[in-house]
């Protein structure tokens, strides 16, 4: 050895110095560099924003039962990821957030606090109990989250920065809804057998933590205070209610807009009483500036997401999960499965000024099919479906600076109420001078009583600041029909979701009506992937075992309208019964070829499984093998570069 070389003790005492200095000097800051694929732990800008922007100190209480031995191990990494994250909190804030970390044991004064913030006891398996929750506290203003689980992960950051935005509001925010169908509730009409029908769920739902209103169809003014306008069907708007819409856009009111190519449960009279009518509805006045609009007359036919199976499929009913939804963004994360019914779809390209993130999709085995074939099942319109191979937007998020539909201005009534009544007068005052004057008299003074009246509104021709606006191609996902199921219960009215249907616009309403910086938070990425791929190939198969079908039943009536032409050109004197030899040969050739066609479809379902496993297989080997094997390749690297090494300093 040389004899410059440092003591192994001396080496050590060096080691655990450093050591103790880097974790020192990381206590005093907190930093971390994000090396992960689609930035796993960066806060979103969002965030950032909101926390840079507190007005006034806000307090969070983390609430985790750290010293409970009987927490899984997965738990307790999760807990750490979310205190982690709050240490992240607390930097970007620069002092304004303060975090109160509380261990809430059985009888003790942190359990007692965690109940008054209206955390709640989680149970494991074993019947253990533990706390791990959170509440925001700002002034006398207080936000919860009762519980963290963790497979609400990639909506954690969200979740917190809900509760820190809440915990300033003073009041419900405002929204509003406007719909051409009677979602506040009808009392019906039984002359024409419309029988008194409830509210729905979707608005009693919305009325929990908003101050919901009804806005007319004819609605000529939108009130500033509403924080967003949800528009239902907007069947038949006239030219001045879509006018007081672009202008609430225009002043920074949000909008999401459920249109229809085909309502299913817009009821229409009939002479068997109230029927689905299939209306249609649109803003095409609003949508063709903005550089988008609803394919009329046409919907969605899906093959990979069309619900149920065989003779009792729909390819018109949708049934969409994962890979059908926006990953990264809060609206469409931890959705589940969706309803959609008759389904529209959203074509062109935004105008300048303005981006589209597309939240909903079709898949690529997918075509836009006629309104009339709505109805069709099974393999009737399975087999007249022909995959366009793209895919076709159902839910689209505009983002940006709007323009105006209306640059020529306020759109000029058709009738002008003041001319009629002034023509009224005249023609009154016209036989009877006495009138006249007194008819003169009364129209100055109603002329000077309104005058003072009527504020002069700002028209716009441009939104101020960017602004947001979502429209759905469909307004049936969220009837009650399909996004709920109610059960009388005891004489109780009891109603559970059967899809993500609601979630999907409480989410949208709540991010709308939040911190305007909510709407550019996006998801935190998961770790995970979905076999994707898998589900690919079992459409492809299917559409392949569909076209087989097709073409083994095409053969099949072309032999039998053959054998009727054969039989129609046979003499009187043969027999009906006896099948001449070209007859029994054709007849022989269709079996021959039904068989080979069964077998095809034998080895194409064999093949689908054989690919499929393989597939899945050569993931998991991928994930289980590869860090492994390329730590060795390294290993091995390394210790044949450091024997070359020893080996050219020894010569």
């Amino acid at each position: 050895m040389s004899k410059k070389t440092i003591p192994p003790w001396l080496a050590v005492l060096l080691s655990v110095i450093v050591l103790f200095l880097v974790n020192w000097l990381g206590g005093l800051e907190f930093a971390r560099v994000d090396l992960t694929q689609g930035r796993v732990y960066t806060l979103s800008q969002g965030t950032k924003e909101i926390l840079k922007n507190l007005d006034s100190p806000v307090t969070v209480r983390f609430y985790l039962s750290q010293s409970d031995d009987s927490m899984p191990l997965p738990l307790k990494g999760y807990a750490r990821r979310v205190e982690d994250l709050l240490t992240e909190f607390k930097a970007v804030s620069k002092g304004k957030l303060v975090i109160e970390k509380l261990d809430p044991q059985p009888d003790s004064d942190a359990e007692d606090a965690a109940v008054l913030d209206g955390v709640q006891a989680q149970s494991l398996t074993g019947g253990d109990r533990f706390y791990f929750g959170l509440a925001v506290k700002r002034g006398e203003k207080k936000s919860t989250i009762s519980s963290i689980v963790m497979q609400r992960e990639r909506l954690l950051e969200y979740d917190i920065v809900r509760a820190i935005t809440r915990s300033a509001d003073a009041k419900k925010p405002k929204i509003g809804i406007l719909s051409s169908m009677p979602v506040f509730g009808s009392p019906g009409f039984a002359m024409m057998g419309m029988p008194p029908s409830p509210k729905q769920t979707f608005v009693s739902e919305l009325e929990r933590d908003f101050d919901v209103q009804r806005i007319s169809t004819d609605v000529k003014q939108i009130d500033d205070e509403l924080k967003v306008l949800l528009i239902v069907h907007p069947k038949g708007l006239s030219e001045s209610t879509e006018f007081a819409i672009d202008q609430f856009i225009l002043r920074g009111g949000k909008v999401i807009a459920l249109l229809d190519s085909y309502a299913y449960f817009d009821l229409v009279p009939s002479q068997q009483g109230m029927q689905p009518g299939g209306t249609s509805s649109d803003l095409e006045r609003l949508t063709k500036a903005w550089g988008v609009s609803l394919q009329g007359n046409k919907m969605i036919a899906d093959m990979k997401y069309m619900t149920g199976q065989g003779n009792r499929g729909l390819p018109t009913l949708l049934t969409l999960n994962d890979s059908a939804y926006s990953a990264s963004d809060i609206a469409t994360a931890q959705l589940g499965d969706t309803l959609f019914a008759f389904s529209g779809a959203f074509e062109g390209k935004p105008s300048e000024g303005l981006k589209q993130d597309v939240l909903i999709n079709s898949s690529t085995y997918a075509e836009m099919v006629d309104n009339t074939l709505a109805m069709e099942q099974g393999e009737k319109l399975a087999k007249g479906v022909k995959p366009t191979g793209q895919t076709y937007p159902l839910a689209i998020r505009l983002e940006g600076k709007f323009k105006t539909a209306f640059p020529e201005g306020a759109p000029v009534p058709k009738v002008d109420a003041k001319d009629t009544k002034d023509k009224a007068k005249g023609k009154e005052a016209s036989g009877n001078p006495s009138a006249a004057k007194k008819s003169a008299d009364k129209s100055k003074a109603s002329d000077a009583a309104v005058e003072p009246a009527a504020p002069v509104i700002e028209v716009l021709k441009e939104s101020k600041a960017n602004n947001s606006v979502v429209l759905i191609a469909d307004s049936d996902f969220i009837n009650d029909n399909v996004a709920v199921q109610i059960q009388e219960i005891f004489g109780q009215r009891v109603v559970y979701p059967t899809n993500g249907n609601l979630a999907f616009l409480q989410s949208l309403v709540d991010q709308f009506a939040g911190d305007s910086a909510l709407v550019s938070l996006r998801t935190r990425q998961s770790a995970s992937h979905p076999f994707t791929v898998i589900k690919e190939m079992e459409t492809r198969a299917q559409q392949a075992y569909v076209g087989k079908i097709k073409a083994l039943e095409e053969n099949l009536q072309k032999t039998r309208e053959s054998l009727a032409q054969m039989q129609k050109n046979k003499s009187a004197t043969e027999s009906a019964q006896i099948l001449t030899p070209e007859q029994q040969a054709q007849v022989d050739n269709f079996k021959k070829t039904a068989a080979e066609t069964r077998l095809e479809l034998k080895n194409l379902r064999k093949d689908l499984r054989a690919e499929s496993e393989a597939l899945q297989f050569w993931a998991k080997l991928t994930n289980i093998a590869l860090v492994p094997f390329l730590l060795l390749v390294l290993s091995l690297s390394v210790y044949v570069l450091r024997n070359r090494q020893a080996k050219a300093a020894r010569t």
